[in-house]
């Protein structure tokens, strides 16, 4: 099975993401987090994000896409993947589906956590405020700001996408965590007993 988690920087993708990885033994691709390392590790490719990223910007679709696809070809991507912060454009969703299509797979469903943008700026700050020693460099009010004009002009055209071929799906991602994962819980077995009848 493999799903898309949608929603501005914030959102609950990533821990959503960590209980399906858990639940339904689905690796989370986190485009965010494979570019960290990269910038971690100080490799060629991290050095070029790492500007790109600190000013709020999209790392170009080559980048990602590229990323992407070496990280589906690993065994445990053989039965599906969780994808977090991936695809922001239209031209990445057409790649990603071209890439499942040659593996002999599809996007199952894409599940948007739908929220408040400047509830997502309070949750930041205090995420800052509680782990001060944490936070990353784009943690800070402005640059989320920006991140979040930046989703929003990218996606609106992302979701019409996947709400045309019938795989969008939305949840309040303002409610509780476990309310949340129980709802996309509820929402992936419906999918699976559709498949399997």
């Amino acid at each position: 099975m493999n799903l898309i988690l949608f929603g501005p920087p914030g959102a609950g993708k990533g821990t959503q993401a960590k209980i399906l990885e858990t639940e339904w033994a689905l690796p989370q691709l986190s485009t965010g987090d494979m570019l960290r390392a990269a910038i971690a590790a100080g490799t060629e490719l991290g050095l070029r994000c790492k500007s790109i990223m600190d000013r709020g910007d999209l790392v170009p679709d080559e980048i990602v896409v590229g990323i992407i696809s070496e990280r589906l070809d690993r065994p445990d991507c053989a039965k599906g993947a969780v994808f977090d912060g991936f695809p922001r454009t239209v031209p990445q969703a057409e790649a990603l589906d071209k890439m499942l299509l040659g593996r002999g797979s599809r996007i199952d469903a894409v599940i948007e956590l739908k929220v408040d943008d400047e509830a997502m700026v309070g949750r930041m700050e205090n995420r800052v405020k509680e782990n001060p020693g944490s936070a990353r460099a784009d943690d800070n009010p402005e640059t989320l700001k920006k991140r979040l004009v930046v989703y929003h002009a990218n996606t609106a055209p992302l979701l019409a996408f996947y709400e045309g071929h019938g795989k969008l799906k939305s949840v309040d991602g303002m409610a509780p965590i476990l309310q949340v994962s129980a709802e996309i819980r509820a929402m992936l077995s419906a999918l699976v007993s559709a498949v399997s009848s």
